[in-house]
């Protein structure tokens, strides 16, 4: 029984089936709901869709439609048996060429980031991604490519990589897998398409809508392109109100390949991974935090919280594996100061993670009082 007080699978079958061998497509997918784990949220998927079905007749609403589904399909299928590794993003101009120093930093950058344990995503095409294809290799990379009304190719360094070059129909399925995908971002210097990138997975971070992860803004020594960018932030944005002062520590910025992985890698060395989607949320650690520093964390920290403090307690993953943890209540308006208690995290006197393994999906933690 669904939410609504009806049978959405029944409902389903209702509907007139595409004739089809043996069995309709609706009957296989009544067979497939049988037993699985989430099939209130598939059937709550399918009310939906039949709710779209009785309004709308116009074949391109249905072109949206199956071509946003068809998206997600086979994206979930290319990224199901590599969902374990971590992966950066690089984003950057598609008009960088071989001679500039911007490609020669993002080819050095996904070969360091590589060699740290990461897969490197970019969005298939030339320039900085063709760079960053190219560091990191076929058998570490992956191009989410778009259909456009103009040819756009595939570098040459994905073309031939079986399994690792996606092409989406839509930009907001394609931006979606970006950053439901990543556990860092790379931005060097590019023109409308990479401040498209940036200030979407800025929105996202900003506003809670996606876990915390390190975002790097990567430009050569002498060039002053993002500093003179996040000059402009201060002057416009902050100076007027319009973002709040910490919002700033969303970003980080570095002048060299090894600066830019470094300071990805220390955004993991003691904070793991993040559950923001109910209150409180719980921050996962590869090391506890001693009783004493947790009370200086309180004072120090208590104006990000709704309300309450921060507790210490573990966390269990979908394989067993144990981590501590913090719960916290956090002003969903505060990511910035977020972002400031993570690095504060990051820099204290403890044990750090050994590996980069990606975040699973977390249990309930236990809290312990303090």
């Amino acid at each position: 029984m669904g939410e609504s007080g009806i049978e959405p699978v029944a409902e389903i079958n209702r509907v007139e089936p595409v004739a089809t061998p043996g069995r309709s497509p609706l009957q296989a997918l009544a067979e497939a709901l049988h037993g699985h784990p989430q099939r209130r949220a598939i059937e709550r998927s399918l009310v939906a869709l039949l709710h779209i079905a009785r309004e709308e007749q116009q074949l391109e609403v249905w072109k949206l439609v199956s071509g946003a589904l068809a998206d997600l399909s086979e994206a979930l299928q290319v990224f199901r048996p590599l969902r374990a590794s971590r992966k950066i993003s690089i984003f950057g101009s598609a008009r960088t060429t071989p001679e500039e120093p911007c490609y020669q930093l993002a080819a050095r950058a996904a070969e360091l980031a590589v060699a740290a344990g990461f897969e490197v995503m970019t969005g298939a095409g030339g320039g900085v991604m063709e760079a960053a294809n190219r560091g990191a290799g076929c058998r570490h990379s992956f191009g989410l490519n778009i259909d456009l009304p103009f040819e756009q190719h595939s570098n040459p360094y994905l073309s031939d990589c079986e399994g690792r070059l996606l092409f989406f129909r839509y930009f907001f399925t394609r931006k979606l897998f970006f950053l439901r995908e990543s556990d860092a971002l790379l931005v060097l210097p590019g023109g409308f398409g990479t401040f498209d990138e940036l200030f979407e997975c800025l929105t996202l971070i900003q506003t809670g809508r996606t876990p915390p992860i390190p975002l790097v803004l990567l430009a050569p020594p002498a060039d002053p392109y993002w500093s003179r960018w996040q000059q402009s932030l201060q002057q416009r944005l902050v100076d007027r109100n319009l973002i709040s002062p910490e919002d700033l520590a969303l970003i980080s910025q570095a002048s060299s390949a090894e600066a830019a992985v470094e300071r990805i890698r220390r955004f993991y060395r003691v904070f793991h991974s993040a559950r923001l989607d109910e209150q409180p949320m719980e921050l996962l650690l590869h090391a506890p935090i001693p009783p004493p520093l947790l009370v200086q964390l309180n004072r120090d920290f208590a104006d990000m919280l709704s309300e309450g403090s921060i507790h210490s307690g573990e966390s269990v993953d979908d394989n067993g594996l144990l981590y501590p943890c913090l719960q916290l209540r956090l002003d969903r308006r505060r990511v910035g100061r977020l972002y400031q208690f993570i690095d504060h995290l990051n820099g204290l006197d403890l044990p750090s993670t050994p590996a980069l393994d990606r975040p699973c999906d977390r249990q309930a933690c236990p809290s312990t009082e303090l």
